[in-house]
């Protein structure tokens, strides 16, 4: 009867073991999802809020910056959902200012700047944050627009304004690059720049014959061509004028033949 006993006793701590073992891994597999998930929405919020940051730069409507500002709030909503103790505090707070944010965006006049006058900023390194914060708009836009929270509508028509932005930084950088190669007497280079702007621009003029900015920079990229075909030309003569006088230098001193 004892010996049965212990055997009972013995099978009853054994599934004890094994039940707080499952518990224990069903508490560490949660614990590590929640950490992998509080991780992707801080990443979230962290490109968007870059994105939101960067926006300054160039000319955005308020239909876009709504798109990243409830993109936020999604993410602090799930963020303060795995978060716990001081750091879901943080995260309750940032999301009631971002609630506060989208409401008064909301209650104002919308705006849609026109970007006819966007002018390509002149450092390098802030020409290169652009570029790269209208690549990441693009994707958000796209990303947020096929889980059904972008009015198709408004999804067009803010993927055409930063497809016109793209195009009009893409442009306006190659002719700028193309006067420094021509100031630098580099004239095959600066041709081969001005040549590639004038097909983009022919490409997208085929698509929007209308656009006045497609019209204003192809007129502007010709008139450089001409420019640089004419340096290149007035260069030409000085250099075999050069080669001339060293020529007439050379027969001066050169030995006298004996007749």
């Amino acid at each position: 009867m004892s010996f049965t006993l212990v055997l009972i006793l013995i099978g009853a701590l054994l599934l004890l073991v094994i039940g707080i073992n499952v518990l224990q891994q069903q508490r560490e597999r949660a614990e590590a999802e929640r950490r992998t998930e509080f991780a992707r929405q801080r990443a979230i919020i962290d490109e968007t809020e870059v994105v939101l940051s960067n926006t300054g730069m160039m000319p955005c409507s308020t239909n876009i910056v709504l798109v990243l500002y409830r993109r936020v709030q999604d993410a602090l909503q799930a963020a303060t959902a795995a978060s716990n103790g001081q750091q879901q505090a943080d995260y309750q707070r940032r999301l009631a200012d971002i609630n506060n944010q989208i409401t008064t965006l909301q209650s104002g006049q919308p705006q849609t700047p026109p970007i006819e006058n966007f002018k390509l900023p002149d450092n390098d390194k802030q020409i290169l944050a652009l570029v790269q914060t209208l690549k990441k708009l693009k994707a958000i836009l796209r990303a947020e627009h096929n889980k059904g929270k972008v009015d198709p509508n408004i999804f067009a028509q803010e993927e055409s304004r930063i497809d016109s932005l793209q195009l009009r930084i893409n442009v306006d950088s190659m002719l700028s690059r193309a006067r420094a190669a021509s100031f630098m007497k580099q004239y095959g280079s600066s041709k081969q720049m001005v040549t590639k702007a004038l097909a983009t621009l022919h490409a997208i003029k085929a698509q929007t014959p209308n656009d006045p900015f497609i019209a204003r920079k192809v007129d502007e990229a010709k008139l450089l061509l001409d420019e640089i075909m004419g340096a290149q030309k007035q260069s030409e003569p000085r250099v075999a004028k050069s080669k001339n006088e060293d020529d007439d230098i050379d027969m001066l001193f050169q030995p006298k033949k004996k007749w």
